[in-house]
C-alpha cells in the first residue's frame, strides 16, 4: 500500500461530464487524475457538427469541442492518462483503481464512464455514423430540415425521436422488426395521429445506402425475406443504450444498468463515490446536461473531502 499513489480525486471517463469534473476539481487544487478510457472523448467524438452547445454560435465539431475541454482541464493541472480502468474496489477507502498492472488509491471517485448507443452492427452504418446516421434526434434533427428520414426501433425512445423529427423532416418512416410498437399507448396514439409518420412493420435495416452521405436504407422483411429500398437523408437508430457500468456491478446500486444517485446530488450508494453524465442520465443524454452534472460531481467530491479533513 505504501508504494501505491494516493489521489484526492480519480475521475473515470473523458466525455463532457468527466472533463468538466476534472476542470472544477483541478481549479479547487485537488489535482485530479483522469483515466480517459479507450473511447476518450465519449460519444461526441462520433459527432460532426455540434450546434446546440452554448458559446459556439457557428457550431463546433464534436472532436474539437472535446479537445478544447481537455486542454482547459489540463491547463489547471488535471493529469489525464489515455488508460482505461480495468478493475475497481469500492469496499473500503481509499478506493482501489487498476488499469492493467497499474494501481492507484482514491480518497474520492467520480464515475463518468458514459453509455453507448446500441447499434445495428452493420459495416455501412459504422462508416456513415455522423454522416447521416445518428443516435440522437435532439442533437442532429435540425440538419435534416426538408428531408425524409428513417427511425429504427419501436419503443418509447424511437417514437419520441420520430415525433421530434416531424418538426424538421418532410416524412419520418419508422422501421420496426415487429408488427406492433412496444411504446406506451399515449406515445403510440400521438405517432399514429401524425400525418408525417409512416410505419414499415416486420422489417429490419439490412444495409445503409450512400457513399459519403446517407441516401437511404435497404430493408428486409423478417417474415417473408423480401428486400426493398427506401430513400432517406438520415437514419436515426433508437434501439436503446448500454451504460458503461460493468466495473461497478455488485459494488454500487444500479437500476436498469444505470448508476443510482441521491438526487439532487451526484452521491452514489457508496460514500465518496460520485457519478455524472450518461452513466446516470437515461432521459436527457445531452453534452450540456452531462457537463452540468460533471460540475456537480466535482463540487460534491470537494465538499466530501473537506468534511473528511483532506
Amino acid at each position: 500500500m505504501d508504494s501505491v499513489e494516493e489521489r484526492n480525486v480519480v475521475i473515470l471517463g473523458s466525455g463532457p461530464s468527466g472533463l468538466t469534473a476534472a476542470l472544477y476539481a483541478a481549479r479547487a487544487n485537488l489535482r485530479p487524475l483522469v483515466l480517459k478510457g479507450i473511447d476518450a472523448g465519449g460519444q461526441l467524438m462520433l459527432t460532426t457538427e455540434v450546434e446546440n452547445y452554448p458559446g459556439f454560435p457557428d457550431a463546433v465539431l464534436g472532436p474539437e469541442l472535446m479537445e478544447k475541454m481537455e486542454k482547459q482541464a489540463a491547463r489547471f493541472e488535471a493529469e489525464l492518462l489515455h488508460q482505461e480502468a480495468t478493475r475497481v474496489d469500492l469496499s473500503s477507502r481509499p478506493f482501489g483503481i487498476w488499469s492493467g498492472d497499474e494501481e492507484w488509491r482514491a480518497r474520492s471517485l467520480i464515475i463518468s464512464t458514459g453509455a453507448k448507443a446500441k447499434m445495428l452492427e452493420l459495416p455501412s452504418e459504422r462508416r456513415l455514423l455522423g454522416h447521416g446516421v445518428s443516435t440522437c434526434a435532439t442533437c442532429d434533427g435540425f440538419f435534416f430540415r426538408g428531408q425524409g428520414v428513417l427511425v429504427v426501433g419501436g419503443g418509447d425512445s424511437a417514437v419520441e425521436e420520430a415525433l421530434f423529427l416531424t418538426r424538421f423532416a418532410t416524412k419520418v418512416t419508422v422501421v420496426h422488426r415487429r408488427d406492433d410498437l412496444r411504446a406506451s399507448k399515449i406515445m403510440q396514439d400521438r405517432a399514429f395521429a401524425n400525418d408525417k409518420i409512416e410505419f414499415v412493420w416486420d422489417s429490419v435495416v439490412d444495409g445503409v445506402l450512400g457513399d459519403v452521405q446517407v441516401a437511404g436504407a435497404r430493408l428486409r422483411n423478417v417474415k417473408t425475406g423480401e428486400m426493398s429500398e427506401v430513400a432517406a437523408g438520415g437514419i436515426f437508430v433508437a434501439i436503446g443504450h448500454n451504460p458503461n457500468t460493468q466495473l461497478f456491478e455488485g459494488q454500487l446500486e444500479l437500476a436498469d444498468g444505470y448508476i443510482v444517485v441521491q438526487e439532487p446530488t451526484t452521491r452514489t450508494s457508496v460514500q465518496g463515490v460520485f457519478a455524472a453524465g450518461d452513466v446516470v442520465d437515461h432521459i436527457y443524454r445531452q453534452a450540456i446536461t452531462a457537463a452540468g452534472m460533471g460540475c456537480q460531481a466535482a463540487i460534491d467530491a470537494e465538499r466530501f473531502l473537506e468534511a473528511e479533513g483532506h
